[in-house]
């Protein structure tokens, strides 16, 4: 029998910051407390990086889900890297980010909780593999400010390497692209393409994830026979269709169903929403923090007849203009971005000199019988129950478009997140 394994491996994040002017020093503006909106109104924040994590999935989510065909991204890992940048963020720049990340108005508590989230994810002795690093690439004999690569590399594990982007820049993005490799376990290569960095980078700031589970209850690969999956435009295409009847977490209301599956060592899930009417624009735009939340905790365990389309998902985005346009255009824009805790601010740029351009997020997934291997790398470049009764199976038969996700069971925080509008699609 052919173990096929449910792998999904992903580039999620290049941010370009430029610099433009060299000079003389003066001491960086605090950070404001003030966090605001675009209009100018206070902005929701949550006191912990879960939520806040969850919430910005969730805001993202809204933000693709106009655009044609499947969505596949790691949130955490994106919140991650921008939690990072954030750091040194300071005034407007700093308020924006915030507010489109959520992050809490205490420092300490940002850094404590992702310390906490990642410890969890690289713990030794689990039932899968599953770890996350983050990494700066630094311009050697730049000023960096000592305090943000020291904040960055105790909280996030993001420890500096010195290279040189201004006469070995090709060099330098082969080095960063041989350690997401390295990380992602081969699933993730040359994630910044030629051209993208410059010899007026100044700092590239990396972060990867990388997963890899068996399901708790496989799925038989030889029960899996070809089906009939819907499209939203009403068209079938023939794809392969997983199939087992087995006890799930299983909720539904009355336009939807909800499913989890859990991989061998039950810290991890995945939840596939499913809407009843194989109407996904119904339920994308009924698709809260809040109803997620509902919809999981109306979940029991039930028996459930399960079938599930194999498939095979490649994305990239170009993610800079969906940032803008969720609330954080300030950090995109020169003069007005303001990353003085990164690096000192100079007499010709009372804001620093530093900006971000592009925001690259490219993503992979495949999904079979046995279990899921993921992969997730995140670069910011900166330049100049009792035995059951016999009973009647729950049909979850995902035949049409769906949502999934892939979670901490324990805390519900999002690290994977898409859809599936054509399994074979890639």
């Amino acid at each position: 029998m052919n173990k096929k394994l449910l792998t999904i491996s992903l580039i999620l994040l290049v941010v370009g910051l430029g610099l433009f002017l060299s000079g003389c020093t003066k001491q960086p503006t605090p950070i404001s407390n003030n966090n605001v909106s675009n209009n100018n109104q206070p902005a929701v924040v949550f006191n912990n990086v879960v939520d806040a994590n969850n919430q910005f999935a969730l805001d993202l989510y809204s933000e693709y889900k106009s655009k044609e065909g499947n969505i596949f991204f790691s949130p955490y890992s994106i919140s991650s890297a921008l939690a990072m940048v954030h750091e040194g963020a300071k005034g407007k720049t700093a308020d924006e980010m915030q507010a489109v990340l959520y992050l809490p108005n205490d420092s300490e508590k940002i850094h404590s909780d992702f310390v906490s989230i990642n410890n969890e994810l690289n713990k030794a002795d689990k039932k899968y593999n599953l770890s996350v690093a983050n990494a700066l690439w630094a311009q050697k004999d730049y000023p960096f400010l000592t305090e943000y690569l020291i904040t960055v590399e105790k909280y996030y594990g993001g420890k500096a390497t010195n290279l040189d982007f201004r006469t070995n820049t090709e060099k330098s993005r082969v080095t960063i692209n041989n350690w997401v490799q390295n990380k992602t376990n081969d699933k993730i290569k040359d994630i910044i393409p030629k051209g993208s960095l410059t010899p007026d980078t100044r700092l590239v700031i990396t972060n990867a994830i990388y997963f890899k589970a068996n399901w708790s209850n496989q799925f038989d690969a030889e029960n899996t026979v070809n089906g009939q999956f819907r499209l939203t435009s009403g068209a079938t295409k023939e794809v392969e269709m997983m199939h087992q009847t087995n006890y799930f977490n299983y909720g539904e209301t009355g336009n939807l169903q909800i499913l989890e599956m859990n991989y061998l060592g039950d810290d991890i899930s995945m939840l596939i929403i499913l809407p009843k009417e194989d109407n996904l624009s119904a339920l994308e735009n009924t698709f809260s923090r809040k109803n997620l939340n509902d919809w999981k905790s109306s979940m029991k365990s039930e028996k459930v007849e399960v079938s599930l389309p194999k498939f095979k998902i490649e994305t990239k985005y170009l993610m800079a203009d969906d940032l803008k346009s969720m609330g954080m255009p300030t950090a995109f824009k020169y003069p007005d971005a303001d990353f003085t805790g990164i690096s000192p601010a100079t007499a010709e740029s009372p804001n620093g000199e530093l900006y971000i351009g592009e925001v690259i997020h490219q993503t992979f997934i495949e999904l079979a019988e046995y279990g899921t291997e993921a992969a997730a790398a995140t670069i910011v470049s900166m330049r100049a129950g009792a035995s059951p009764v016999e009973e009647q199976p729950k049909i979850f038969k995902a035949d049409h478009p769906f949502i999934f996700i892939i979670q901490q069971k324990d805390t519900g925080n999002i690290l994977f997140m898409g859809r599936v509008t054509d399994p074979t699609q890639q």
